[in-house]
């Protein structure tokens, strides 16, 4: 079982930044890929980044590249996803998910595990 909390969402103008973190507890972390995702009111949840178990693979959505980065810290059991940049568009609620295997999945079906979300409101 994997328990996951995220933190670091809020309000900010059209411009700034975030920082997104999850944390992890439960079995061996670092044999899990990770990710994020977000969801809008009234629309479905969507991919934002992955991370692989070792870190030394991502991948992102095209509409975050270049502005959104995520990185894990495993001796802590940490995941984070650095927003700059940010758009209204990006407003959603953010989820950390934990898959069982040690990939970084595009395809939310392949994550085991979800945090509450952390609201992120970007004002224009």
């Amino acid at each position: 079982q994997v328990q996951l909390v995220e933190s670091g969402g809020g309000l900010v103008q059209a411009g700034g930044s975030l920082r997104l973190s999850c944390a992890a507890s439960g079995r061996t972390f670092s044999s899990n890929g990770m990710g994020w995702f977000r969801q809008a009111p009234g629309k479905e949840r969507q991919f934002v980044a992955a991370i692989s178990g070792t870190g030394r693979s991502t991948d992102y959505a095209d509409s975050v590249k270049g502005r959104f980065t995520i990185s894990r810290d495993n001796a802590k059991n940490l995941v984070y996803l650095q927003m700059n940049s940010l758009k209204p568009e990006d407003t959603a609620l953010y989820y950390c998910a934990a898959a069982y295997g040690s990939g970084g999945y595009v395809n939310r079906y392949s994550y085991n595990y979800w945090g509450q979300g952390t609201q992120v409101t970007v004002s224009s």
